[in-house]
């Protein structure tokens, strides 16, 4: 029984050791709940799922980056540009500085359908420079979000884009069952990853990957076939995200979804996705995901200035990292 005691003593304990940034930020946002009654409030709490919702899309699309020791850095710039295409091709007829004067509105699947497409295209480069090239995911995908970035720039002229159309922007308004439709696809989209990751030959191949890539190699795993296949997902990730942030803000521009990439980073180690490969979930990478937002709005209620929340994320992205080689080498 003492044995039992000490056994589960120490499970505990190690327990809160490897989520210690998760128990911490929900204290802090326990203690805002208390001091601000509206923390918890239904509509904050909708807001909130709502921008859970884009985030999680890009934190699953870079979690098979991270799973096979990769990355992609130019998931917030590849979202953003996402975001201004979804604006340009759903303006409104007649709209006062319509960015293609004679082009009609296009139907809102036809948007999603083009700008998912258009960066998938842009996935496909940067699976082909990480697996034929060998060029390191990070430098390759730091590469591509300059380019990305460029492209948006030289393309857009650097002028925001709004005018809307209804049928579109609705998409971030609309309830199904009294559940916003955002929340909505974004669980459609965690059900098929977690069918793809734990049901699939990707899935295996992917933790193969992850675990030891020589070692998959040998047993007969088209590594290369399959990062190209991890990227082209998560660049299709991000322009579905980017179409939804456009719908939901009701307009774009070039610093659109800056950022992002870094926080879905963050998200998917604090959920439990290693760097160093071959580990992560979908469930995880929604609590690492709806762990930092709370940390981010709890920071607003607290009136902390937004300069001193960049400091904050900075250092959550360093601790959560540090613990998860921490246990890498634990393993070892």
């Amino acid at each position: 029984m003492e044995a039992t005691k000490k056994l589960n003593g120490k499970a505990v304990a190690k327990w809160f050791s490897n989520n210690a940034i998760i128990v911490m930020m929900l204290a802090v946002s326990l203690i805002v709940g208390i001091m601000h009654p509206n923390f918890f409030s239904g509509t904050n709490m909708i807001n909130l799922f709502k921008n859970v919702s884009i985030r999680y899309i890009i934190a699953l699309g870079i979690s098979g980056c991270l799973i096979t020791t990769g990355n992609d850095l130019s998931a917030g710039r590849l979202a953003g540009f996402a975001a201004c295409l979804a604006c340009i091709f759903a303006q409104t007829e007649g709209a006062a500085g319509k960015f293609y004067p004679n082009m009609h509105t296009l139907p809102t699947p036809v948007v999603f359908i083009l700008v998912i497409a258009i960066c998938a295209i842009i996935g496909l480069c940067n699976g082909l420079v990480v697996s034929y090239l060998k060029v390191q995911p990070f430098i390759a995908t730091l590469g591509m979000q300059q380019v990305v970035y460029g492209i948006c720039l030289v393309y857009t002229g650097g002028t925001p884009i709004g005018s809307l159309n209804k049928n579109f922007t609705s998409l971030a308004s609309n309830t199904i069952l009294a559940v916003p439709v955002l929340i909505w696809i974004a669980l459609i989209v965690a059900a098929c990853f977690w069918f793809l990751y734990n049901k699939t030959r990707h899935g295996k191949y992917m933790y193969a990957i992850g675990g030891n890539e020589a070692a998959a190699e040998v047993a007969g795993v088209n590594v290369n076939a399959t990062k190209i296949r991890i990227y082209i997902l998560a660049s299709c990730m991000f322009g579905l995200a980017g179409c939804l942030l456009a719908a939901k803000s009701g307009g774009a521009s070039v610093n659109t979804a800056q950022g992002y990439e870094l926080d879905a980073i963050a998200a998917c180690t604090i959920g439990g996705v290693s760097t160093t490969g071959g580990v992560g979930t979908v469930p995880g990478v929604l609590v690492g995901v709806l762990v930092f937002e709370l940390m981010k709005v709890a920071l607003q209620f607290m009136n902390v200035n937004s300069s001193y929340t960049y400091i904050v994320q900075g250092l959550v992205i360093i601790v959560a990292v540090a613990i998860d080689i921490r246990k890498y080498l634990a393993k070892k």
